[in-house]
């Protein structure tokens, strides 16, 4: 979705780990002082800044809060604008957005936090964009094992919003990179890379 310390009775979701060793190489790491918009993603020798949600990393994830969910999670797929990019390097499985691609994100829709065929019946977020933000995504494996209502839907790795001047805006609760940035971290990707996003 886009734009923009864990409690001890928290929900720690942990999508897709169940016996899976973690290294440095296939590891992500986002890390950020608390309530910091503006973090650093590390994947083996790799380190870019990173833009995260308004309200900075949150242990205790709601919807529309503006927070980015800390934890460890599964990268699902790579989404991309057939129109606009080749199709990027990665192992991940990729998919080619369409036009009438949306995004649940009503807590009350049996559909929410998963793709759907806009128009749809509820809300639901277009995922074919105007602008760029969504040109290349890996969707994160947050609260979709199953999705839980309220827990926040539509977390995702994506383009940076670029404000000019070198400046990067936050977002809603996904985290984001400048695109070449990216393309550079996807194509290290494979369906055993996982996501640690945490505060600092």
């Amino acid at each position: 979705m886009v734009l923009g310390g864990v409690g001890v009775t928290a929900p720690v979701l942990l999508s897709g780990c169940t016996g899976f060793m973690t290294t440095k190489d296939n590891m992500i790491d986002v890390s950020a002082p608390p309530g910091a918009i503006e973090g650093t993603l590390r994947l083996g020798s790799l380190e870019f800044p990173c833009m995260l949600g308004r309200s900075g990393i949150v242990s205790s994830k709601r919807e529309g809060d503006g927070g980015t969910p800390a934890g460890l999670f599964a990268l699902r797929e790579l989404r991309y604008r057939a129109d606009r990019l080749p199709a990027p390097t990665t192992q991940l499985p990729v998919h080619a957005t369409r036009e009438s691609d949306g995004w649940c994100d009503d807590p009350n829709d049996p559909a929410y936090n998963k793709l759907v065929a806009l128009p749809y019946k509820a809300s639901a977020e277009k995922m074919w964009r105007g602008d760029n933000l969504y040109d290349v995504l890996a969707v994160i494996g947050y609260n979709d094992s199953p999705p839980v209502p309220g827990l926040g839907s539509a977390i995702f790795m994506h383009v940076a919003r670029d404000l000019g001047n070198g400046k990067l805006g936050p977002t809603v609760g996904c985290v984001s990179l400048s695109e070449q940035h990216l393309l550079t971290v996807l194509a290290q990707c494979t369906s055993a890379t996982k996501i640690r996003i945490r505060p600092t």
